[in-house]
């Protein structure tokens, strides 16, 4: 199944949310299931989730959001596709589908905006989950790469098999095939009546991008409260050291890295992910008991993984 629920954001902006399975039935009367959010990246859509929505739907209410300019989301020609948007979109998702108080799960650009909400709102927000996103401002080379990056796209592709076969192998960015690559842009295409091009507006993306490349991340970082778990890839864009000046910067940090996994983690290595996630998601994630042991535990508790995702304690 896949069920879309409308979202009003901000400036009245129609979002697109999406469950893509049932929630648990409530147990006592007028207990809800616990909430989780999913925000995807930069181009993703809230169908990236669908896999990872489909396992915590056992436990967890997951909602998939298509931020703005994403996915089935609005598109407005002149946005604003800032910071301060996307935080208030996210704030009005969790507010008008009553997860509060919500697991943030973002991934890229969505853990960025995961991590403002947290830090902005506390009340909403019960864990983090922040995958493959840097605290540290990546600067003017690296948008002028993604100029040049998008300038390159051969659209419109003739067919999907295009697509794929030039995200997973003919871009210049892929060091070796990566099939996973290929369908993940395939999910991010529609047919026009040239061939395929991409649903989302590049020159909108970049102007996303824009608001957050140029500044560093780490003060909104250190101002979560809540119980927060920073995970990579082994061949993804956050680097180990950095990942763990953020676990250290979080106040109740914790890391995880998932091996054989490039940028995409959770859509790339849906095992991995898994293994890595669920552990943190049934200590923080659902309230009740756990949660509440949880508030005991001292600041900067953390958890270090080994390169399967999941391992055992030690003292972006």
């Amino acid at each position: 199944m896949a069920r879309r629920i409308d979202v009003t954001g901000a400036d009245g902006v129609r979002l697109a949310a999406w469950e893509f399975a049932e929630p648990p039935k409530g147990g006592a009367e007028g207990e809800r299931p616990p909430g989780v959010l999913l925000l995807h990246g930069l181009m993703g859509r809230a169908a990236h989730w669908a896999s990872t929505s489909r396992w915590l739907a056992a436990r967890y209410r997951a909602v998939g959001l298509d931020q703005r300019g994403h996915g089935r989301s609005e598109k407005p020609a002149e946005g604003p596709y800032t910071r301060d948007a996307y935080v208030a979109d996210a704030e009005a998702a969790i507010e008008q589908l009553g997860l509060a108080p919500v697991t943030l799960v973002g991934h890229a650009m969505g853990a960025l905006t995961a991590w403002q909400v947290a830090a902005k709102r506390p009340d909403l927000v019960r864990a983090l989950v922040i995958c493959d996103m840097r605290a540290s401002a990546l600067g003017a080379a690296s948008q002028r790469e993604w100029e040049e990056w998008f300038a390159s796209w051969p659209v419109p592709f003739a067919t999907l098999s295009d697509v794929r076969k030039w995200f997973g192998e003919d871009d210049p960015r892929v060091e070796r095939p990566n099939p996973a690559r290929g369908d993940f842009f395939a999910e991010v295409m529609a047919e026009r009546a040239d061939g395929w091009r991409p649903v989302f507006s590049r020159r909108q993306m970049l102007r996303s991008r824009a608001t957050w490349v140029f500044d560093a991340h780490w003060e909104e970082l250190a101002q979560v409260r809540c119980p927060a778990l920073v995970l990579r890839g082994i061949d993804g864009v956050l680097g180990r050291a950095e990942a763990q000046e953020m676990v250290r910067v979080l106040p109740r940090g914790q890391y995880a890295e998932v091996a054989d996994a490039g940028h995409l983690v959770h859509y790339d290595q849906p095992e991995g992910w898994r293994t890595a996630v669920q552990p943190f998601l049934e200590r923080f994630a659902e309230g009740s008991r756990s949660d509440g042991d949880s508030t005991n535990s001292p600041p900067g508790e953390r958890a270090m993984t080994d390169r399967a995702g999941h391992g055992g304690s030690e003292g972006r």
